[in-house]
């Protein structure tokens, strides 16, 4: 069994973090309890015999391949918990917590930062309310808040939506993280301050949200009447014996001794502290030894956590984005591993990277977490080849090969296009983010498909073969990738990965960067021509002595052209500065950027206004006595401009609000 790594973009991929083809099912749709997730494949045959899963032989496994890992990796430190019927199997500790003291990862006392996987925790907690008979899954959430979730599509937002990631919100990335104790917002702040837009309506679309799960935090504030740190402590971590956890921030002061530093590589300096503005969905610090009592909970079916009955409707799968690949339970999203019936959750911060992984029906939990993103990111494949090789090692399997299908030229060719991905920002201009990291699919000349955000450990592109009715296989290794096709077209496709939590969508014309990119770059190399061509020409004029051959209206409007290119240049330059800056740190995330993107703003309805100019300017040298060049690149620079308006307007980088 092999698990490729998520290649969404970068911002997306941070907190976080898939028979015959119907449109997917909403949540809501289904009140009642599932029956427990069935296996999501074919009953396998075993490849080989399984190693007995003993403390041994993990820990014999781990010696040889977490060492090794963290070194050729760059990564600092880690820490590795297994629990099996009902007990620890292994706890162990690799590495160091803090590197220049030689302070080495306790699996007992060092805190890790899990990121998403804090939103288990939150789940629980919705869990707890909805078996007290205080929250109901299926009712408008606005009944439990102070205010008021704006309506659209004609339908409420539910808690299932929320814990399914189907209310339908946009991506949201401002005030994601920081280090500053100073703007770091209280829950009621965080979840008021900005509502984002929902794009989808509810049960709809995957679209995985972290200002839902903080929503459903608030929530569960606001139904118990305890802030949401105190709630999950006397509620969760006091039945369960877990000292060693805390949502707080920044961290009390009886923690701080013991919380492991995050890095970016072991070799770099130690960074700050990360804060997680909405806590709910990724402020969790807790050591191996104390989330091994969580997992163990949720494998002996809640106690003292949850009831045997609630805990099965928590684990079973409640919709089917893409039918034929995982699904989402009730916080919980499936896993695609060797056909088994897992549940889990990742979690990512900029530093810490974490998975949890439950076998529910073999009794055993897997938890992993890494205090450094490594060498070229070497965490993340790592992560996965944990979960790879546990599952292949201790529950082997293998799939049936199976034949090519008859359609795989037509639906490859279907199948073809530019795709968005359902997570994504629409109203503000942070959607620009996602302009230059869509998807593609292409067929190729063997009926194979490839995607260009699926590439393998060595970063070559997978390519996929159709086995059944818009389902491929990965070519030479097992993972999975299927559409929804409605009338003939197909309307989205996942990988078994990211199925549950987003699907990829195709690029109406006005969003596909296929043709956006190049006629951007094809307009900022006119205008930046203009711009570098104009002291040239006065340079090179003023050497010889020779004046310009305009004047009166016609030298005010070419004057007009020339400062307007140059302020697009420099409005291109200022947004591309930007989205350097938020791709190495999300520390940028913390507003401080807020003045100069409003300047940004302000200078593009400038440009705006000057395009004007730049028409008329062309309609003037179209009609005097100017040279043919001169008129083609009046029309240029005209087209040039009248492109960036449409660009700065489509892309929403003059919105009256700094939200993004």
């Amino acid at each position: 069994m092999k698990r490729f790594r998520r290649t969404i973009a970068t911002l997306a991929a941070i907190l976080t973090l898939a028979v015959p083809i119907v449109p997917a099912a909403s949540a809501a749709q289904d009140p009642a309890p599932a029956q427990p997730a069935p296996p999501l494949s074919p009953s396998p045959s075993p490849s080989q015999s399984a190693h007995s899963l003993t403390a041994t032989d993990v820990d014999t496994w781990l010696d040889g391949l977490m060492p090794y890992g963290l070194q050729s990796g760059a990564i600092a430190g880690a820490v590795v918990v297994v629990v099996k019927d009902g007990k620890v199997l292994t706890k162990r500790g690799f590495g160091y917590a803090d590197v220049e003291k030689g302070i080495r990862v306790d699996p007992d006392r060092t805190l890790f930062r899990v990121g998403s996987t804090s939103k288990l925790f939150t789940w629980t907690a919705v869990m707890q309310l909805v078996q007290a008979g205080k929250i109901d899954l299926d009712a408008d959430v606005n009944r439990y808040l102070d205010f008021k979730i704006p309506p659209a599509f004609g339908k409420p937002i539910t808690m299932r939506n929320l814990m399914t990631h189907t209310a339908g919100f946009e991506e949201t990335l401002k005030h994601l993280i920081g280090v500053d104790p100073d703007k770091l917002r209280t829950l009621h702040e965080s979840v008021t301050d900005w509502v984002p837009e929902r794009i989808y309506a509810p049960g709809a679309e995957p679209a995985y949200s972290n200002y839902g799960a903080m929503l459903a935090g608030y929530i569960v504030q606001r139904v118990s009447g305890e802030k949401f740190n105190d709630y999950v402590t006397r509620h969760i971590f006091a039945p369960l014996g877990m000292p060693n956890a805390t949502f707080a921030q920044p961290l009390p002061d009886r923690f701080k001794p013991f919380v492991s530093n995050g890095y970016e590589t072991a070799d770099g300096a130690a960074q700050p502290f990360e804060l997680i503005d909405p806590a709910p969905a990724g402020a969790l610090s807790i050591t191996g030894g104390d989330i091994a009592r969580f997992m163990i909970a949720h494998l002996n079916g809640g106690p003292p956590l949850l009831d045997p009955r609630t805990a099965t409707m928590m684990h079973s799968r409640v919709n089917q984005p893409v039918p034929g690949l995982p699904g989402m339970a009730l916080g919980f999203y499936q896993e695609d591993g060797n056909g088994l019936n897992i549940i889990g959750h990742g979690g990512d911060t900029v530093l810490f990277h974490s998975d949890l992984h439950l076998y529910l029906d073999k009794g055993v939990g897997l938890f992993m977490s890494f205090n450094s993103r490594g060498k070229n990111d070497a965490a993340y494949p790592l992560r996965a080849k944990l979960f790879e090789e546990f599952t292949d090692r201790y529950f082997p399997a293998a799939r049936p090969d199976l034949p090519t299908a008859s359609t795989a030229r037509a639906h490859g060719k279907a199948m073809a296009g530019t795709y968005l991905s359902s997570r994504r920002a629409v109203s503000s201009w942070a959607r620009l983010f996602y302009l230059p990291s869509q998807t593609s699919v292409s067929r190729n000349p063997d009926d194979t498909i490839t995607v260009s955000t699926m590439t393998n450990a060595a970063g070559v592109p997978i390519r996929w073969r159709e086995v059944g009715p818009w389902q491929w296989q990965e070519v030479g290794g097992e993972g999975r990738l299927a559409a929804v096709v409605r009338d003939g077209k197909v309307v989205s496709f996942a990988n078994a990965e990211v199925a549950p939590i987003m699907v990829y969508m195709p690029a109406p014309f006005a969003l596909d960067g296929a043709w956006i990119i190049p006629a951007l770059v094809a307009a900022l190399l006119v205008l930046l021509l203009t711009v570098i061509a104009w002291p040239t020409v006065a340079l090179v004029r003023r050497h010889y002595g020779r004046r310009g051959p305009l004047s009166g209206r016609a030298l005010r409007l070419h004057l007009a052209t020339r400062a307007t290119a140059a302020l697009y240049v420099v409005i291109a330059g200022m947004w591309f500065t930007f989205i350097a800056l938020l791709s190495a740190s999300l520390l940028y995330l913390d507003g401080r950027l807020d003045l100069w993107m409003r300047i940004a703003q302000i200078l593009s309805l400038v440009a705006i206004a000057g395009t004007v100019l730049v028409c008329w300017n062309m309609w003037v040298a179209l009609r005097d006595g100017r040279g043919w060049f001169a008129k083609l690149w009046s029309i240029a620079i005209a087209l040039a401009c009248l492109f960036m308006t449409w660009f700065v307007i489509a892309q929403n980088l003059i919105p009256s609000s700094l939200n993004y």
